[in-house]
């Protein structure tokens, strides 16, 4: 299973802020700047009001939450005092602008993703005029101008909806017996609720939140108003997109309810994203945070482990630490918790990990310290570490450890070992990593992979891709030859790989071998041996495989 991505990433995606986060206004004098920007939106709004017929409201909206596309306009014109609002209500009369780009942004959309929403034929937000009525709509109803991004990324169907039918659809949302206020929260949080029939998911959903906001009355905790509102159901949201089925956590959401008023989204998030990468369902993710929400305390980044320690901690008995210290010994010495679920996953005991703190166990995971201080302390690592910092490049070195380390591998002298035969910075040995387990290859296995042929990641993930193929198509082998193979990985595909088996393939055909071979006794063998081997299969091979090698370099 590859490592997930990012739940934070994903999540920021839908909950961006809509501030610019580039300079603005840089061709105006700093001392003149707070004046400019109000006249340009002055002038701005006046223009969309007065030339483009716009509502004044929502003229001034527009030009309010449009900051960057409107420094970029000003960034035309030559700044002088006192003609400067002059000078911009000419240039509006006789130069046009895209005011959609202006549109889009003021609704929220940030302005490097504005272009992607531009047409090519479309300029006026006259043009769009089922995106504009619908926004007023929704204005009109409460909404916040500069959230309707929000909405349009995700239900961009929405927009083009009549007026009449988004009247309705709002109506029919507080027929749930929910708040204007609430209702425009909840429509926030999720936009899927503006369209479709009000039965099945968005029926479901309702359930669940009337069963948290009145039945268990959460509604009491919540601020009367929109931010407040939005808030809480981004938290809700978070559990939504773990997976937990809609209509069928409410009870569960209720009873846990403190966990929407105490935490930050944020945590949530976090704590979510980290029990996620144990490799378990995230919809069981989801269920342990409602059933255990004690765990959001836990504090789960700085604190360092002993593995051994752990694993004792966790009741791993004296013969079965001795077993996982034999086949796992790269994983054991000390960690971060924050590399805690991947550690596990190293040694193929994250399901039975996760279990334990999903029975009950939940408390262990908090009450763990270090017995020692210099409990698990290991000399060679320890000098690893001084021959680094005596290197040339020491900070690239330590953030190809620190990959090391993220994956799995313990301070100890094996990880060092590892350490030396590792290329490419610490992102691309991530990718090829990525790669691998994308392709299917057991994770535990891979980190056993790399501890034995730590050369298999100094190659660009393209070339691993079509080692793989190459190995499960053509040569009708499984992933789990690497297990006694790994360094099938690191022979070159085309001048080694494809012409000895390929040949071989052709002398079976031909009943000149009656022995099967195995690929590694096919790519391993050196080319002395192998043209040996040849001469015992057939007298002729070696001069067969001299004609075939050249023909197929041809």
């Amino acid at each position: 299973m590859p490592i997930p991505i990012s739940i934070y990433t994903t999540f920021c995606r839908h909950f961006c802020s809509s501030l610019p986060k580039r300079p603005i206004f840089t061709s105006v004098p700093w001392k003149y700047k707070n004046q400019a920007i109000k006249l340009a939106q002055q002038a701005l709004t006046d223009y969309l009001h007065s030339t483009r017929s716009l509502p004044y409201t929502y003229a001034d909206q527009i030009s309010k939450n449009s900051l960057v596309s409107l420094s970029n306009l000003v960034s035309n014109i030559h700044f002088t005092s006192p003609t400067f609002a002059t000078s911009l209500q000419k240039y509006l009369r006789y130069h046009p602008i895209n005011e959609l780009e202006f549109f889009y942004e003021s609704i929220g959309i940030d302005y490097d993703e504005v272009s992607g929403f531009l047409s090519n034929d479309k300029f006026f937000i006259s043009e769009e005029g089922s995106a504009i009525n619908v926004s007023c709509v929704l204005c009109d109803f409460g909404f916040p101008w500069n959230k309707l991004g929000m909405l349009y990324k995700e239900e961009k169907r929405v927009f083009s909806m009549s007026e009449e039918d988004v009247k309705s659809r709002l109506c029919g949302l507080k027929g749930f017996r929910f708040s204007t206020t609430s209702v425009i929260g909840i429509s926030l949080a999720f936009p899927f609720v503006l369209r479709g029939e009000l039965s099945g998911e968005i029926g479901a959903l309702f359930d669940d939140l009337k069963r948290v906001f009145v039945d268990f009355d959460l509604e009491s905790c919540v601020e009367g108003n929109v931010d407040a509102w939005y808030e809480v159901c981004r938290k809700i949201r978070v559990f939504y997109d773990l997976g937990c089925e809609k209509g069928k956590v409410g009870e569960l959401m209720g009873k846990s309810k403190r966990i929407f008023v105490d935490y930050p989204v944020e945590v949530l998030v976090q704590k979510a994203e980290f029990f996620c990468k144990f490799g378990v369902r995230k919809e069981d993710v989801g269920l342990l945070l409602l059933k255990k929400p004690g765990i959001l305390d836990f504090q789960l980044e700085g604190q360092v482990i002993s593995v051994k320690g752990l694993l004792k901690h966790f009741g791993l008995s004296a013969e079965e630490l001795k077993s996982v210290a034999q086949n796992y010994g790269h994983v054991f010495g000390r960690n971060k918790m924050a590399n805690l679920p991947h550690v596990m996953r190293a040694m193929e005991l994250h399901e039975w990990f996760f279990n334990k703190i999903k029975d009950g166990n939940h408390q262990l995971l908090a009450s763990y310290v270090m017995s020692d201080p210099d409990e698990d302390l290991d000399e060679k690592y320890r000098d690893g570490l001084e021959r680094i910092q005596r290197t040339r490049t020491p900070m690239h070195t330590m953030n190809k450890l620190e990959f090391l380390h993220a994956i799995g591998f313990g301070e100890n002298a094996l990880t060092i070992k590892v350490l030396t035969d590792l290329h490419g910075t610490s992102s691309e040995l991530q990718e090829r990593v990525d790669c691998l387990l994308r392709y299917g290859i057991v994770f535990s296995k891979l980190c056993s992979m790399i501890r034995r042929m730590p050369k298999i990641l100094s190659q660009k993930p393209e070339i691993l891709q079509q080692k793989l193929n190459y190995l499960c198509e053509d040569m009708k082998s499984s992933l789990q030859y690497l297990d006694i193979f790994p360094s099938f990985l690191c022979f070159n595909l085309e001048n080694r790989i494809k012409p000895r088996h390929r040949f071989h393939m052709w002398l079976t055909e031909r009943g000149f071998c009656k022995q099967e071979y195995s690929i590694s006794s096919i790519v391993a063998t050196s080319d002395k041996s192998f043209v040996a081997r040849l001469h015992v299969i057939h007298p002729d091979a070696p001069k067969l495989w001299v004609d075939f090698s050249h023909s197929k370099a041809h």
